[in-house]
Parts: C-alpha cells; structure tokens; sequence
C-alpha cells in the first residue's frame, strides 16, 4: 500500500497574497470602526481631536518661523508630488519591460487619488476651523490626503527596494519612510488643517489600497509581480559586476610566446606526438552570467 501525503503546501506566492489581504481587510476594519465613532460624536475622541489640534495651532501662531518651515515641508511632500514620484517610477518600469510591475504602481497612484475623493465626499467631514488660521485648504478632512498619498508611495518605494536591498538597506529605508509618513501627517495637524483622526483614517485608508490592488494584480496575473521583480534586478545589475565575472578567465587569445616556460628547454624529443592535454579545447568559450536572484514583494 503506497502512502502519500495529502496535506496541502503552501507556496510563497500564497503566503504573499494572504499577507495583503490580511493588510486589507484589518486596515478595512480599523478605518470602518474609527469612521463610526468620528460620525457619531464618540466624546472621548472628539475631545482628543479638538484638545490635541487647538494646542498646536496654538503653538503654530506664536512661532511663526518654524510654522512656515512646516508649511514648506507639507507642500514638498504633498499629494502631487507623492503622485508624480510614482508616476516617474511606474514609466521607467514600463521602458524596461516590467509592465506589470509598471500597472501595479500606477494603479496604487490612480485608485488611491480616486477613493481618496470617494470617501472625503462620502463623509463630508469639516475641517478645523480657527480665527487666526496659519493656513488654509479646500475639500472635506476626512480622510487626509497628505496622509494618504504619502503612507502609499514611500509603502510602493520601500516594497521596490525591498528585493535589492541588504538588512541594513531594508532598515534604512522603512526607517526613512516610516519617519516621512509620521512629519508629513503631523505636519497637516500642526497648520491646522485637519483633525488627528484625519490622518489616522488616510493611514488605514492606504492600508487598504496598498492590500486590496496587490491582490488583484496577484489573481489576475499569478507570479507575474515575482517576475517583473527579478526583470529589474537583472536590468538595472551593475554592468561592473559582470565585467569582474569575464576578466577572471584567462583571455582566449593569449600569446603564447609570453609565457616564461616557453624559454626553458624541452625535455621532450621533436617528434614526440604532442599530449592531448596540450591541446587547447576547440570552439570558442562563453562567459560566465550570474544566476538572476529571486525576488519576491514583501
């Protein structure tokens, strides 16, 4: 009797795709539930919302310098810049062939900008208003799109840097995006322009976005983003790496009469038949090419 086992494996490509939707489906939840308790006046929150925000537009109106330094920061890191750096991203993919790779950035650009306005009109939520304002914006609060598109493209940046990247790279970089998410967020609450339940809601709102599209892409197309990956790694290798690979082979066409022990008597007669050994092997020999590592997003 022939016993096999029956268990089911699962994959990487398995793990990847419950690893999204899992970032779905709780930044889904998450964002259903804070939602609620904004629309419904929960008092503890609306309390923290008004006390938090009415402290630092405090702040903002006695330090006017570091006020327009936020400013300047908010504008550089705001909805259409975050839009463009992807943008740019997802057209040099496209130029080297990774075309879904390209698709899967560009969707997370254009369903990001389009449920941003999808759920600030749907909840129409007002922004603070205050007599001596530091700065102004149009549009409902909630969610923050500053907080958004910020949380979605350094998210996008880190998972394409991800694959190339050593541990001290990969810790550099989600350290350098985690800190640029959290300044950008803080600083639309500083000017007093959105509540701090905004942003929190365009962090979970990102969250779904970045979970949902992945999976899609990942259903419709099953390992193409896997592919694309290691389509960039081989594209954009540093062409040193390969020229060390070739120059470590003897040249093919080396003269002879340059070796030394050419000059050292032979021990052998004239019509001694030549070793086969001494034989160069005929046809001509190819350099060697690096295995094209794997990459998977993360």
């Amino acid at each position: 009797m022939h016993l096999t086992n029956s268990s089911p494996t699962i994959t990487a490509r398995d793990r990847h795709l419950l690893r999204h939707a899992a970032l779905a489906v709780c930044c889904a939840g998450l964002f259903a539930a804070l939602a609620a308790l904004v629309q419904t006046g929960w008092g503890p929150l609306a309390r923290f919302d008004r006390g938090l925000t009415g402290d630092l537009h405090r702040y903002a109106a006695d330090h006017t310098v570091w006020t327009a330094s936020v400013q300047m920061f908010s504008d550089i890191g705001g909805t259409i810049t975050m839009r463009g750096v992807l943008g740019a991203v997802a057209l040099c993919l496209w130029l080297i062939g990774a075309r879904t790779l390209a698709g899967w950035v560009a969707a997370q650009t254009l369903i990001g900008w389009g449920g941003q306005w999808v759920l600030k009109l749907s909840f129409g939520r007002q922004r603070p208003a205050f007599s001596d304002p530091v700065a102004h914006a149009d549009g409902p609060a909630l969610p923050s799109g500053h907080a958004m598109a910020s949380a979605i493209t350094c998210a996008v940046l880190v998972g394409l840097l991800w694959p190339r990247a050593r541990r001290a790279g990969r810790s550099t970089a989600c350290t350098t995006a985690t800190l640029t998410v959290l300044a950008i967020g803080a600083s639309r609450v500083f000017l007093g322009v959105h509540w701090t339940t905004d942003v929190l809601a365009g962090w979970l709102a990102a969250g779904i976005v970045l979970g949902a599209v992945t999976v899609i892409v990942e259903l419709a197309r099953p390992g193409a983003l896997a592919r694309d990956f290691r389509r960039v790694d081989w594209r954009t290798r540093p062409r040193v790496q390969r020229v060390l690979v070739s120059s470590a082979r003897p040249p093919r066409d080396a003269d002879l009469s340059d070796d030394p022990a050419d000059d050292l008597p032979d021990a052998r007669s004239d019509d001694a038949p030549a070793d086969a050994s001494d034989t160069p092997a005929a046809g001509p020999a190819t350099d060697p090419v690096p295995d094209r590592p794997d990459g998977l997003l993360r």
